[in-house]
């Protein structure tokens, strides 16, 4: 078995470790014997929606983001909707979750046009929304925890959140909730790195993929100790201030 992985504008969007989220899904997918291969696409670069299993779109500044808004819709933007509307694994942190939006307004005023993929739209902040995370999912019944450095305010209509904000701001920081779902489209701002310091999130983008590609496949269970640890501690932590 093996797993297409598309990172795109590694160049442009890799603030704060986003690319770790990379590192994690082909470290956890090689422990069980598939063998993943990494495309990296920058400006100018086709995106293949049928290649990839699972695509992964990183944070950046302002600047960046809109050097890769032009960009995107000029070389990518059609596919990279099939891609998303078929059910394939798609994960964007900060300015990739931003884009996938209608709208984007950077702190100067500068309205961005978003991919208009997902019914979410950003507008600036006064102030930046920073420091250590914890959410709720209810349906998956499990807690995340990252780390948030934002000034957009995100809002996300009427889809699923990530999940419900325990400790931080999340989207908006007034409605309780962070990042958003679509299908197989998972959006937040958690970063560097979100999937190391949460396993089963990694995991479920892994089974995803896979079971998409292959009939009967089951994931094998890995020795998460020191990583459920490391949340346990930093949620407890949270807890106390």
């Amino acid at each position: 078995m093996e797993l297409n992985i598309c990172h795109l504008y590694p160049d442009l969007l890799n603030v704060y470790g986003d690319v770790g989220n990379i590192l994690i899904l082909k470290h956890r997918a090689e422990l069980r014997g598939v063998k993943v291969n990494i495309y990296n696409l920058s400006l100018n670069d086709k995106f293949d929606k049928d290649l990839y299993d699972i695509t992964f779109f990183g944070g950046g500044q302002d600047y960046e983001q809109s050097i890769v808004s032009s960009d995107i819709f000029k070389t990518k933007r059609d596919d990279i909707k099939d891609y998303i509307e078929s059910g394939k694994v798609f994960l964007a942190i900060c300015g990739g979750y931003q884009l996938l939006g209608k709208y984007y307004i950077a702190a100067d005023g500068e309205k961005l046009d978003g991919l208009n993929i997902l019914n979410i739209s950003t507008e600036a902040g006064d102030n930046r929304f920073i420091g250590n995370t914890v959410i709720y999912n209810e349906e998956y019944n499990e807690t995340y925890v990252g780390f948030e450095n934002h000034g957009g305010r995100t809002y996300i209509n009427d889809l699923k959140p990530l999940g419900k904000v325990i400790h931080g701001y999340g989207n908006n920081g007034t409605d309780g909730y962070e990042g958003c779902i679509y299908k197989n489209t998972y959006g937040t701002y958690f970063h560097g790195s979100l999937l190391s310091k949460n396993p089963e999130l990694a995991d479920r983008l892994l089974y995803t993929a896979l079971s998409k590609k292959y009939d009967n496949f089951s994931l094998s269970k890995l020795d998460d100790t020191l990583e459920i640890k490391a949340k346990e501690i930093m949620i407890e932590r949270l807890k106390n201030n």
